[in-house]
């Protein structure tokens, strides 16, 4: 089996063709970043406009690299929500076209299941598992049972993960996007000379909040008369590593929460993290750490993979292909598309 897989859920007009021996055979990917660094965020309206302008391109050199022919597919998947709605409409009408075209299956894929299947592209990594999922726009723990069989065990009651780095960053001064930034800067500051809050650690429960750190992190910045590169390392590592003891406390209890819903599944347990926060090397240590004296096993897909990109699209089309699960050609772009709400197949019965 072999699909199309399209992503314009962002900043990152994308596509890639996958099989289910887990090859991808070509994919193309062009970032935004500097057409929305000015502005120091994502522009909906810019993003649109920029997926309109080289989806097709992308496409195109996609198919040609893979030496393919729409023919040689087993379906087209695009990412259908949720997200910026200008830019999922352009990725899920160009699926659609192509799809209807060539007589193919048409696959609206939940970006966060790519997220969430991510690891499976990379490794076989059995069903259940316990994910957690963190972004820009998005901070979740979930269990994943199968495709289409997720759990939310907790999640941010304020801002995500990724949202906190990328606003830490432009409050510093440091430009966008934050979080690579941030992880940057970090490594040569101190993580101690600022007492920044760990919001919600220690508290039953799963869900997370960042608000508060954010706001101590501009409060400790607002306290200098003149802030220096050594000041913005120091408040860049206290953040990171406040972050990462979020992290750690949060995961903890979902990590007992888990084995005592899935009291049968197969041990040591797996713990999969996905999104574009979850290339952090310095959170990724800390996680794998937990996992280790958690009796469980880590597994975290390459880098290229935890960022927005249209494989692992592709791939969560496939296994819902796999699975009879298709869409029709009247799928509504969704902004909003919580991961473990029913799919838009299953609402239709």
């Amino acid at each position: 089996m072999i699909i199309l897989g399209i992503e314009t859920s962002c900043d990152e007009t994308a596509a890639a063709i996958v099989d289910s021996e887990r090859v991808i055979h070509a994919e193309r990917l062009l970032s935004q970043v500097d057409e929305h660094k000015p502005y120091g965020g994502i522009v909906p309206e810019i993003a649109a406009r920029s997926h309109l302008d080289h989806i097709d391109r992308l496409t195109g050199e996609a198919m040609t690299a893979a030496k393919l022919s729409f023919a040689d597919l087993d379906g087209i998947a695009a990412t259908g929500g949720p997200g910026l709605i200008g830019g999922v409409i352009v990725g899920v009408m160009t699926a659609k076209a192509m799809a209807a075209a060539a007589g193919k299956p048409f696959i609206a894929v939940n970006h966060l299941e790519g997220h969430a299947l991510a690891a499976r592209l990379s490794g076989d990594v059995a069903f259940p598992y316990l994910l957690l999922l963190v972004s820009g726009g998005h901070c979740q723990l979930l269990a994943v049972e199968d495709v289409g069989r997720y759990k939310r065990l907790g999640t941010t009651i304020d801002d995500a993960c990724g949202e906190a780095f990328d606003k830490t960053a432009k409050l510093l001064g440091l430009g966008y996007p934050g979080g690579p930034i941030v992880e940057a800067t970090a490594r040569t500051g101190d993580p101690e000379r600022f007492k920044l809050p760990r919001p919600m650690k220690g508290r039953e429960g799963c869900d997370f909040s960042f608000s508060g750190l954010k706001t101590a992190v501009k409060r400790a910045a607002d306290n200098l008369a003149d802030i220096s590169d050594h000041d913005r390392a120091d408040l860049c590592a206290g953040f990171q590593c406040a972050v990462g003891d979020v992290l750690v406390d949060r995961t903890t209890n979902a990590i007992n929460t888990f084995a005592g819903l899935y009291p049968d599944a197969i041990r040591p347990g797996r713990l999969v993290i996905g999104g574009g926060v979850a290339a952090n090397t310095y959170l990724r240590t800390r996680l794998e750490k937990l996992a280790e004296g958690q009796g469980f096993q880590l597994f975290a897909p390459p880098q290229k993979l935890c960022t927005d990109n249209a494989a692992m699209i592709a791939w969560a089309g496939i296994e819902r292909l796999e699975r009879g699960l298709i869409d029709s050609l009247d799928f509504a772009p969704r902004p909003r598309w919580p991961l473990d709400s029913p799919s838009p197949l299953m609402e239709a019965g």
